[in-house]
């Protein structure tokens, strides 16, 4: 007996989701469990249906595609659907089941629900999982049921703390579960320096270096906040930076 498959669509434009409805009127072992119209709604749909399947377009309101599977901890029985092909090989880097690129015809759309089922009748060790290893432009936090949403425009530093990194914005913070070093792979090496073990700052939000003793010095913040420094980051630090 063949499983019914939980499909959830995930699109913010009216005529994509009916035409995918359309599409999958004949896939009779497939049942649609909800349609969400942008990230937000998204997240609250994953986490409220768990659908087994997902067609999720990237590029949409209030979060991408790319950030609702961050903040579900989505990592398998993914379909990216999107207008903008250079999003494609961030999509098959992320191990996605596969990569629909508008307007597609009903037959590209069969030989991507075929794949979905033969993945998601594997075994759980043969599953390909989402990683995602891309540039980010903002940082997106759940805290106690909000989201925040924070461009990495406006934060001065990331430091860990325990199996959490904190993350300092305008004279906030909120923690992220998430190491320090998965981050900085994912930051803008010429924007964001890694100056201690426990440290990340952003260069624009350093004012200069001062001396606290022979061998320690500390990278003083525009907002007025020290932050030890290592050797190492020292530096990387030298470079851009006078001494106070």
């Amino acid at each position: 007996m063949i499983k019914t498959l939980q499909l959830l669509i995930v699109d913010d434009e009216p005529l994509a989701r009916a035409l995918t409805r359309e599409y999958l009127a004949k896939h009779a072992d497939i049942h649609i469990v909800g349609e969400a119209t942008n990230g937000l709604e998204a997240v609250e749909a994953i986490n409220g249906l768990s659908p087994d399947l997902i067609l999720l377009d990237i590029f949409m309101p209030k979060l991408t595609g790319l950030e609702v599977l961050e903040l579900t901890g989505r990592s398998q029985g993914v379909i990216f659907t999107t207008a903008y092909d250079q999003y494609a090989l961030k999509a098959f880097d992320l191990h996605a089941v596969d990569y629909l690129l508008k307007p597609f015809s009903q037959a590209r759309f069969d030989e991507a629900i075929a794949r979905a089922r033969k993945l998601l009748n594997a075994t759980p060790a043969n599953i390909p999982e989402l990683i995602a290893d891309t540039k980010l432009e903002r940082i997106v936090v759940r805290d106690r049921g909000q989201i925040h949403i924070i461009p990495l425009t406006e934060i001065d530093y990331v430091e860990a703390q325990d199996d959490y990194i904190s993350i300092h914005w305008n004279g906030k913070s909120i923690l992220k579960t998430q190491s320090l070093s998965a981050l900085e792979a994912q930051l803008d090496n010429q924007e964001f320096v890694r100056i201690h073990r426990s440290v990340i700052v952003k260069l624009s939000a350093v004012k200069c270096l001062e001396r606290v003793s022979k061998d320690a010095q500390v990278a003083v913040l525009s907002s007025g906040a020290k932050l030890p420094v290592s050797r190492a980051g020292h530096e990387r630090l030298k470079a851009f930076l006078a001494e106070c």
